[in-house]
C-alpha cells in the first residue's frame, strides 16, 4: 500500500500565475479523510457533506437547444457566429459554476484542517465507464485534485494521497473486515462487528485512518 506525502516531497504542487503569499491558518481540525463521489461531491470522515452541483447535467437541455440552433444556421454567417457565442457562453457559465463549487470546498478544506486524505482516483479509468463518464466529468474531480494541492501549500496543510487500490469503500471503519460494496449498495453493513454506515462516510472515515499507518512517511 503506498501512501504520498505531496509537502514532505518538495513537489511544487501547480499554483495559478497570480502572486500569493503562503498564509497557514488556524486547524479547526487535524486529520480529515475526504471521498469524492457522484451522489455527493465530497463526504468528509467529520459527517459533513457537500452536495453534487451537477452544472452540466441541469444545463444539458439549454446546451441541446444551442446546438440545434446552431446546426440549423448557415456556416460563416452573422447569426451563425452569434449562435456559436451563445453556445460558447453556456459551456463557460457550465465550467465557472464547477469552479466555484470546487473553490469553495478545497479552500475550506485547506484552511480548516491539518491533514487532508485522498484518494489517488483513476480518473481516466473511471471515465471508460460509459454509464457514468458523464457524471464523473461533471464533478472535476481533476480540478478538484489540481486546486487542493496549491491551496494546501498556501495555508498549510499536509495533503495525503491514499494509494488507488486502497480498499476505503470495502473495508469497515470499525472493526477492518473487507466486503465487496457494488456501486447499487449505498450502505455498508458489516456482518462481522455489525457496523451499519453510509458508504462513503465509511470510505472517509478509513482515509482519514491511513495516515496513523504513514506517521513515518517523511522520516
Amino acid at each position: 500500500m503506498v501512501f504520498k506525502y505531496l509537502s514532505c516531497r518538495g513537489e511544487r504542487p501547480f499554483a495559478p500565475t497570480n502572486e500569493f503569499t503562503p498564509t497557514s491558518t488556524p486547524k479547526t481540525t487535524e486529520v480529515v479523510g475526504v471521498d469524492l463521489g457522484i451522489k455527493t461531491l465530497a463526504t468528509l470522515s467529520t459527517g459533513e457533506v457537500f452536495k453534487s452541483i451537477k452544472p452540466y447535467k441541469k444545463a444539458q437541455n439549454r446546451l441541446a437547444k444551442l446546438q440545434r440552433q446552431l446546426s440549423k444556421k448557415v456556416k460563416h454567417s452573422s447569426n451563425w457566429y452569434k449562435a456559436v457565442v451563445k453556445l460558447a457562453e453556456q459551456h463557460r457559465r457550465v465550467a465557472n459554476i464547477r469552479k466555484d463549487a470546487l473553490h469553495k470546498l478545497t479552500t475550506y478544506l485547506a484552511k480548516n484542517h491539518g491533514t487532508v486524505v485522498i484518494e489517488d482516483l483513476n480518473v481516466s479509468g473511471m471515465l471508460g465507464n460509459h454509464k457514468l463518464a458523464k457524471s464523473i466529468a461533471d464533478q472535476g474531480f481533476y480540478e478538484f485534485r489540481r486546486q487542493l494541492e496549491y491551496k494546501c501549500q498556501w495555508y498549510g496543510c499536509e495533503l495525503v494521497v491514499a494509494d488507488r487500490f486502497f480498499p476505503s469503500s470495502k473495508t469497515c471503519s470499525r472493526c477492518g473486515h473487507v466486503q465487496d460494496m457494488p456501486l447499487n449498495i449505498r450502505t455498508y453493513d458489516c456482518p462481522e462487528c455489525g457496523l451499519s454506515i453510509d458508504r462513503d462516510l465509511n470510505a472517509s472515515i478509513n482515509l482519514r485512518n491511513t495516515v496513523s499507518l504513514t506517521v513515518n512517511a517523511c522520516g
